[in-house]
């Protein structure tokens, strides 16, 4: 039977619930027991798709193709469990399931209300597909206080009744600030967050308490009085240098042992954490770095690029180097000299992105890192850009582009173009240019086969390669022919050979030029980093060495 922990957030947003969850899930891990993370998100969008990644940061995508919160790509970072459409729903998902139920007459004439028909849809899904689990982590989206999580506390508190005696608790992440001019930290907003949650019915079991500096035992010993918790259940979570160091930080406050101590748990496994020192040991103590560059258009937002970044971070622990990023808003590119920007760094990445602000200089950062030699890798709308400085600079398209960034047609060559049709797997699928944005992308994991002999199949060691995408335009096959003549070679194809997978200049001609159309970046993991990002990072590091 799977025991479930719920996991609340108070005071303020952004305290890292998700990384908490995460690394929780590590450590019940390391103690032999088998975790599925999911989470509960209050807004009323039926996924992250069409939001910003100003208003939400990264949409993590799975390989059945749901476009999900960024939370889900740490639960996959920490323990390796590739997540699923079903570990993430929204408010909005679950009111439109309700009422197309309510259209086709499912409900049998009854007022369809929040309780107990939304209620119980959130209960179903909760609590769906678990069998297999030894413990569901369950994330709340949010603060305790907010409006459009009533209905998911509700929930919650009724499962904590619904559920066999000891089969749930209830683990509340808070905030602890210092007041300088005091010079305290301060209990009270905790204990108000406590309050608020025991106003509608939910009593947490275990106190997680976000801090910048050591708790005092006598403070701990006052939210355990006024929070109603046991003082060794309140453990402090500090801030720390990296978030891989917080499975072992977790784990020497006693996080993991309180889990297991809640649920009677006794005598419990012991914890095999010689994963996650090594990790924190190699991140620490680096044998050198290296400078990349980040061309991008989100870059005010680093959680836009989220996955990114730590991708890039897995290639400096599998190479022994620390990862410095520069981040360049790809609009600077286009009024200045690349070189300004571009000179004193040892790689340069182009990440996916979405419209037609700062194309023009990701194109420039292209041309920069092909003239001048620099390892480039080009992933999504990068690589993209990349076949645009071959096709107006090399193949001599001087108006190549693509139709996302000319809607009044004033090209005739658009070496980029939106997709109409696809296959998945035997199925078809078709799309128009006026028809829905959400969800109507290619999305998800899809095989593809790497030409033998290719620069990227070496790196990955096989021929066949299976990889996530989100993407609604594609390199226009009417073009490969020319733009390989000039010099480009199509290494990665679809298995209908109609959709171009990746791209790379000859390893003679450049030491180091990919472009994929997937996102590798989704599927690399600490201990497990991407093969692609490794072999970039490692190119930088060559490159270091040369400069």
């Amino acid at each position: 039977m799977a025991r479930y922990v719920f996991i609340t957030g108070g005071v303020v947003s952004s305290l890292g619930k998700g990384l908490a969850s995460a690394a929780l899930g590590a450590l019940l891990q390391a103690r032999g027991y088998k975790v599925r993370l999911r989470k509960l998100d209050p807004y009323l969008n039926v996924d992250p798709g069409t939001m910003s990644p100003y208003q939400h940061g990264e949409c993590f995508v799975t390989d059945d193709g749901a476009e999900t919160d960024l939370d889900l790509g740490h639960y996959e970072r920490f323990t390796g469990r590739p997540a699923n459409q079903s570990d993430n729903i929204t408010t909005g998902r679950i009111y439109s399931d309700i009422l197309a139920k309510e259209r086709r007459g499912d409900y049998l004439g009854a007022t369809v209300q929040v309780i107990p028909h939304v209620t119980n849809a959130i209960k179903e899904f909760v609590l769906d597909g678990n069998d297999d689990y030894d413990f569901v982590l369950m994330e709340i989206g949010g603060t305790v206080g907010d409006i459009e999580g009533l209905p998911f506390f509700e929930s919650i508190r009724q499962l904590g009744n619904d559920l066999p005696k000891g089969g749930a608790i209830y683990l509340h992440l808070s905030y602890m600030p210092y007041i300088a001019a005091a010079g305290e930290l301060k209990t009270k907003p905790t204990q108000h967050s406590v309050k608020e949650l025991r106003s509608i019915g939910i009593q947490p079991d275990i106190l997680l308490v976000r801090a910048d500096r050591e708790i005092p035992l006598e403070e701990r010993r006052k939210l355990a009085l006024f929070c109603n918790v046991r003082p060794e259940a309140v453990i402090q979570a500090l801030d720390a240098k990296s978030i891989y160091d917080v499975p072992m930080a977790y784990h020497r406050e006693g996080l993991d042992q309180q889990v297991l101590d809640a649920f009677g748990i006794d005598p419990a496994p012991k914890p095999q954490m010689q994963v996650w020192e090594d990790i924190s040991r190699r991140l620490h103590n680096p044998e050198g770095e290296v400078s990349v560059a980040i061309v991008g258009k989100y870059t005010v937002l680093k959680d836009a690029y989220k996955s990114l970044m730590e991708a890039l971070v897995h290639g400096g622990l599998a190479n022994g180097v620390r990862v410095n990023l520069k981040w360049i808003d790809s609009s600077d590119l286009e009024n200045d000299q690349p070189e300004d920007h571009l000179s004193d760094v040892d790689a340069i990445l182009v990440p996916g992105g979405f419209g037609e602000r700062g194309s023009e200089g990701k194109i420039v950062a292209a041309t920069y890192a092909r003239e001048h030699k620099i390892p480039y890798f080009g992933i999504c709308f990068g690589m993209q850009m990349a076949v645009l400085d071959a096709a107006r600079n090399l193949a001599g398209i001087a108006d190549a582009t693509s139709s996302e960034l000319d809607e009044k047609n004033t090209s005739k060559n658009h070496v980029v173009g939106l997709m109409t049709e696809w296959l998945k797997g035997n199925q078809l699928e078709k799309r128009e240019a006026a028809g829905d944005l959400g969800g109507t992308m290619r999305l998800g994991a899809y095989p593809h086969p790497l030409k033998e002999g290719s620069h990227i199949a070496e790196i990955y060691g096989s021929n066949e390669v299976s990889e996530r995408h989100r993407h609604r335009y594609e390199v226009n096959i009417d073009y490969k022919d020319r733009l390989e003549e000039a010099g480009l070679v199509f290494s990665g194809m679809s298995p209908d050979g109609l959709l171009p997978e990746t791209v790379e200049y000859p390893r003679d001609e450049h030491p180091w030029f990919i472009g994929v159309q997937y996102h590798p970046e989704l599927k690399s993991r600490p201990f497990e980093p991407h093969p692609l990002f490794a072999s970039f990072i490692a190119a930088a590091k060559e490159q270091s060495r040369l400069v």
